[in-house]
């Protein structure tokens, strides 16, 4: 009897332990498949917010980025018709600023006269030179131009001559010192430069203007001059004075009271007449600058 029960009662307690382990079990695996679902369904969660956080952080840090400023076509300039291929463009005034014009100074004309002359010789004497006998016509032009300021109250002028036409009115046949050996006479043609001289003009803006003047220059002729055993070329010298006379505000008239004109060959060769004559100067003055009288 008391085996039987002591059976019963362990029997009764081993299957009442198997009962109570089921559910215990049960329950675990239901937790178990609850803890994957949750697991399952927080990883996307999970990446997502992650992603977010990753994309945040890296508009944080990373540098802001502009856009390319858009290229705008602008119309082309219609060319000027005075415009020059090649020519640098003018430059532009801001709107309602006036241009400026910077204009050039006006010219101001250099006073210079150009004289038509004339020169008769009417004697000679022996000072420089040991020619007689002979006298001398000229013909040619002159240019006056005011150059050097003033001096002593007189205008101060660089003076150049031409003188197409030298006539030497000399004995046929002379000496070695230019005397004459005949009565009869020729003329020598030649022709003259004078590129050096000056001129000193008083009363410049008056009606009468005395000047006092020389130049120095070269002569050639045809033949030898004065003698045979002179030469074809010869230096000349001019000294004059006189007066400037006012006829309009364009034109005088020169009257050269005295005028002395020399030529030689300055011993280029061993014989040198030379010849020194008085003259009378007469011209016509044309006045490049208008002068106020």
């Amino acid at each position: 009897m008391p085996n039987n029960q002591t059976g019963n009662i362990s029997f009764i307690s081993l299957e009442g332990s198997q009962c109570s382990a089921r559910p215990f079990l049960l329950n675990r695996l239901l937790i178990l498949a609850g803890l994957c679902l949750c697991t399952a369904q927080l990883a996307p969660g999970q990446d997502n917010a992650s992603l977010t956080e990753t994309n945040s952080l890296a508009g944080v840090f990373s540098a802001p980025q502009t856009r390319p400023p858009a290229v705008v076509d602008l119309p082309a300039r219609a060319p000027d018709v005075t415009e020059t291929p090649g020519a640098p463009e003018p430059a532009a005034f801001p709107p309602g600023d006036a241009a400026i014009k910077v204009s050039a100074p006006a010219r101001v004309q250099v006073e210079s006269d150009l004289v038509f002359e004339g020169l008769a010789s009417y004697g000679h004497y022996k000072i420089f030179a040991s020619g007689s006998g002979t006298k001398l016509y000229i013909a040619g032009v002159e240019y006056d131009r005011h150059s050097w300021g003033r001096f002593l109250k007189a205008r101060m002028d660089y003076v150049a001559e031409f003188l197409p036409v030298v006539l030497l009115y000399a004995p046929v046949t002379q000496d070695i010192w230019g005397t004459p050996t005949s009565p009869d006479k020729h003329i020598v043609p030649g022709i003259g430069f004078s590129p050096i001289g000056f001129r000193m003009l008083w009363r410049d803006k008056k009606a009468i203007k005395p000047y006092l003047m020389a130049k120095g220059g070269v002569l050639g002729f045809t033949q030898k001059a004065l003698s045979q055993k002179a030469t074809y070329e010869n230096f000349s010298l001019q000294s004059a004075t006189g007066v400037n006379v006012r006829m309009n505000e364009r034109w005088d008239l020169r009257l050269g009271v005295f005028s002395d004109f020399h030529f030689s060959n300055a011993f280029i060769v061993p014989v040198n007449p030379g010849l020194d004559v008085m003259n009378a100067n007469l011209g016509l003055v044309y006045n490049f600058a208008a002068k106020k009288p």
